[in-house]
């Protein structure tokens, strides 16, 4: 059977088009949106989730992940110090999941400095005062109105703000 020279281009966009998804999906990201690896990393997990949320590495580029864990005797003003070995190990962890979105030159260091975020949470859709709430407490307590963000689930229809 002979195929048209359209059909064979339409062939290699469909292909073209599934690398880039799959490419994307190992990245950290599903369409833009963050998601959690299929790997788990145990350290990571028990170490970050001690004292926040252990956040998904696709809410964050490479260079943001590598500035964070190179600073932490001063994690946001608290001494989060791991063994060189642990550093290492989650480093490696958050780099290879982490989102392709941004250059290393705007890599934000703040999820709540992303334009990812800054786009889902507008000004305007969000009341200012939803944040100093005490169910509630800061911008980067994700947990509070997303139930399942420690599965890395960000789903706008699962989003329930607390009074």
């Amino acid at each position: 059977m002979k195929r048209s020279p359209l059909w064979t281009l339409a062939a290699i966009v469909t292909l073209a088009v599934s690398s880039l998804t799959a490419q994307a999906k190992y990245n950290g990201e599903d369409r833009g949106r963050p998601v959690m690896p299929s790997q788990n990393n145990a350290k990571w997990q028990a170490e970050c989730s001690g004292c926040h949320l252990a956040f998904p590495p696709g809410l964050l580029p490479a260079a943001s992940w590598q500035k964070l864990m190179g600073g932490l005797d001063k994690h946001f003003d608290t001494d989060a110090s791991l063994s060189p070995a642990d550093t290492k190990e989650i480093t490696d962890f958050l780099v290879k999941h982490a989102s392709n979105r941004w250059t290393a030159s705007t890599a934000p260091l703040k999820i709540t400095d992303s334009e990812w975020f800054k786009t889902k949470h507008r000004a305007g859709e969000i009341n200012p005062a939803v944040w100093k709430r005490e169910s509630v407490k800061s911008q980067s307590n994700c947990l509070a109105c997303h139930r399942g963000a420690d599965k890395g689930d960000f789903d706008e229809d699962n989003v329930r703000i607390p009074k």
